[in-house]
């Protein structure tokens, strides 16, 4: 049956994209060779993607929904210069692991908490900077601007900016539609669904609301093939009594159930025609049943892991909710448009990890007498609440001088806990030293809580000369002034002698001005050539860790600094004979690098400034028709690599990065291609196939100079295709993603970190592979109105 579905797809899209193309064109030799433009917004003004004078892309709303694209993950794969660290819909909301031009130290295996360092690609839900991972639902379209963003927008940035721009209500016009999905992924044996719909509704002449809601549940596809079987109380059943080795294991199939529900309500009002007000509130919630990772090699007893078994002891859910509330308003005032965006989100979550590896391959089970049947959870828990206002002013006037002009206002609390428990083990210690029973106070052994609050000011701009209508130059500012204040509260309870709660504060505060310098020629009649020299910076904080007590750490672990990076760029864009191009070479100098670890004594969560590094590389695209069909072809090369030792903020002799090594995450050579066509039948139904295809090469897994974590992941590839037939009212589309089932491995936590170790009666393993999403094949129904 699948291999039918597979040829079906397949075939239905090549033909289309191949010989019916071809044959059309010699009927119809003088064919449109037209590409159709995005209208973006990164400039803060409506302009075309090719007279943006900086690198960007930009993907649409329709082309997202006609691909079907499933998730961002797929979605930024399909831009050149994007890599992302896969970690499934359990850890999509934790940390933003999306990479451009290289910037990244972090290990692929951060996820399951919250890290301290902001991310270095900054994300927009319209004009309100967070990183959500919302549903692809109802998008106008997603821009990708490549290099520092600080003198445009009011969250400043590394290495790019990712905008999701939602679709808004429409004044004029009711309408919507509904959408069905049935779908089935390799592995899994159930079917999922998911469900979609959007309505406009005009109310009278100047309002308008806009409704969106969307249902996804997937049956999963992991096996956690040797969990213990609990009792009431949540720990693993002693078959022979609390005091004997022996346990009793279960299997649960497709662990990693995905229960999505998204919805958003925007109202729109125009009371005149010089004020645009649009109020919008958007929330989604993800219940997870566990982990999209899988564990290679043999268990504790011997036996071979299969094809989607993850080898947890215990399962993995996740849970988390964001909501958005903003109200966006743009006033025409003749000579300048003013823009105000006033938002507030709330976005938290939890999740229990198998930490039972871990503590094995420490050596820490000794810790505990090697108690049997261990079972060691970290729960975990996030929260990332703020209140913005950013506000532009954007010149309307004809003339040699543009300016933009903004104010950027952030109040924003982070949260971060984890509860460490090794379950069991109070009940077997007071039967295996009853006279000792009062020396274990609890099954938990680590309580961490960690809060920050930072307030980020800043004023920002850019001013653009236009010497000519082909000549022009920009300069652009950027003055912020950041506050931290960080609290930090640690206990290891699980021993009555142990037992020493710790809180710890510090603040810290930092501003600085940032330049940007930007020039621009206009060489034939759609062709433009521009450099751009533009200074990128991450805020810095508290780490606020103690410095007396029993859990003291060394007081230069307090806090860490700003990174801040050079970004050199210099591109061409344009048309010619039909063909859009882009190119971009680019160097960045990366300084004082941010890297997210933990302390030495007592494993306190802590970001670090350590050492320089350089990123350089080249992007390009081509996009175009070919007989009627439909291409684009990206290609990106990245050279990104430590330029000096990376050593601890306390010093000493061995880095914790050497000088030379490669940073993580980011493939060397990239490429992505596309192809679609359609075609119109005798009966008037319309057939639109589509291909596309993504490779990377190796890329290394973190940047230290451990050998636990630091090493190779194999180069991959992976292939989509999809064929739509369009009748008068309604649309069918067939998809296959992952055509070939690559394993697509982004991240790797390693058999010497968290593997196995039936020595210390650890029979499971915590060692898995960040696994891409396995072949998957759909139908979509679709219904406009």
């Amino acid at each position: 049956m699948f291999r039918s579905v597979l040829m079906t797809t397949t075939a239905v899209s090549l033909s289309l994209v191949a010989s019916q193309a071809l044959a059309q064109a010699a009927a119809k030799p003088g064919a449109d060779t037209t590409v159709t433009e995005v209208v973006v917004t990164a400039t803060r003004r409506e302009a075309f993607v090719l007279d943006v004078p900086y690198n960007i892309s930009a993907v649409s709303g329709q082309a997202i929904d006609q691909a079907k694209v499933q998730n961002a993950t797929e979605l930024l794969r399909s831009v050149p210069g994007v890599s992302v660290v896969d970690r499934g819909y359990r850890n999509q909301g934790v940390s933003n692991s999306i990479q451009i031009r290289g910037l990244n130290v972090d290990s692929a295996i951060l996820g399951d908490y919250a890290v301290s360092a902001v991310a270095p690609v900054s994300s927009y839900v319209n004009d309100t900077p967070l990183f959500a991972n919302f549903a692809l639902k109802d998008i106008d379209r997603v821009e990708v601007l490549r290099g520092p963003q600080g003198t445009l927008y009011g969250s400043g940035s590394l290495g790019g900016t990712i905008r999701y721009i939602l679709k808004a209500p429409q004044l004029d016009e009711f309408g919507g539609k509904v959408s069905a999905t049935a779908s089935r992924v390799e592995g899994s044996g159930g079917v999922g669904w998911a469900a979609d719909g959007t309505v406009n509704i005009p109310l009278g002449d100047k309002a308008a609301l806009r409704l969106t809601g969307s249902l996804q549940d997937y049956p999963g596809l992991t096996n956690y093939v040797n969990i213990f079987k609990l009792d009431a109380s949540g720990i693993p059943l002693a078959p022979s009594g609390v005091l004997s080795p022996a346990a009793a294991y279960e299997s649960r199939k497709d662990a990693d159930t995905v229960d999505i529900k998204y919805g958003r309500a925007a109202l729109r009002w125009q009371p005149a025609e010089w004020l645009d007000l649009t109020l919008a509130y958007a929330r989604q919630s993800d219940e997870i049943g566990g982990r999209r990772q899988v564990t290679r090699g043999k268990d504790g007893f011997g036996r071979t892991y299969g094809q989607y078994d993850n080898g947890s002891v215990q399962l993995e859910p996740s849970s988390r909710e964001v909501s958005l509330t903003s109200l966006e308003a743009t006033i025409d005032l003749g000579f300048a448009t003013l823009t105000s965006s006033t938002s507030s989100y709330d976005h938290h979550g939890e999740s229990v990890s198998e930490n039972t590896g871990y503590y094995a391959k420490n050596g820490w089970l000794s810790f505990y007498y090697n108690f049997p049947r261990p079972m060691a959870s970290a729960v975990r828990t996030y929260s990332d609440e703020a209140v913005i206002e950013e506000i532009r002013l954007v010149s309307n006037t004809e003339g040699p001088i543009d300016y933009v002009l903004g104010g950027f206002y952030e109040k924003q609390k982070l949260g971060a806990t984890q509860a460490s428990y090794l379950r069991g083990f109070k009940r077997w210690w007071n039967a295996a030293y009853p006279a000792f029973a009062a020396e274990v106070q609890s099954d938990q052994d680590f309580a961490y809580d960690r809060r920050e609050d930072f307030t980020d000011k800043a004023l920002f701009g850019e001013l653009t000369y236009h010497f000519s209508d082909r000549l022009q130059a920009t300069g652009g500012v950027r003055w912020f002034d950041n506050e931290s204040k960080s609290r930090t509260f640690m206990d290891v309870p699980v021993y009555t002698s142990l037992s020493a709660p710790t809180n710890a504060r510090f603040e810290t505060s930092d501003s600085k001005a940032l330049f940007k310098a930007n020039v621009s020629w206009k060489y034939g009649e759609r062709g433009l050539a521009y450099a751009t020299v533009s200074e990128g910076y991450r805020r810095g904080g508290a780490n606020a860790v103690p410095t007396i007590g029993r859990y003291a750490e060394d007081a230069r672990w307090q806090q860490y600094g700003p990174d801040r990076v050079v970004n050199y760029e210099a591109g061409l864009k344009g048309v010619s004979h039909g063909i859009t191009y882009n190119a971009a070479l680019f160097y960045v100098d990366w300084k004082d690098i941010q890297i997210n670890t933990v302390t030495p004594n007592w494993g306190f969560f802590v970001a670090q400034n350590g050492g320089k590094a350089r990123s350089q590389g080249l992007e390009a695209q081509l996009e175009g028709r070919l007989a009627g069909a439909r291409y684009s072809l990206g290609y990106t090369y990245t050279d990104a690599q430590l330029t000096e030792n990376a050593y601890p903020p306390t010093g000493g002799a061995l880095p914790v990065a050497r000088k030379g090594a490669r940073l993580p995450g980011t493939p060397e050579h990239a490429v992505t291609v596309a192809l679609d066509r359609s075609a119109t039948l005798s009966n008037g139904v319309l057939l639109t196939g589509r291909v596309s295809g993504y490779y990377q090469s190796e890329t290394r897994n973190a940047v230290t100079t451990s050998t636990r974590l630091n090493v190779g992941l194999p180069p991959f590839q992976i292939w989509n295709a999809s064929a739509t037939a369009t009748f008068d009212k309604w649309s069918a589309t067939l998809f296959v993603k992952n055509i070939f089932n690559a394993d697509g491995v982004t991240g790797r936590f390693t058999d010497s970190y968290m593997g196995t170790a039936p020595a210390s009666g650890y029979y499971g393993s915590g060692a898995k592979d960040l696994i891409s999403l396995p072949r998957t094949i759909g139908l979509t129904l679709d219904y406009p109105f």
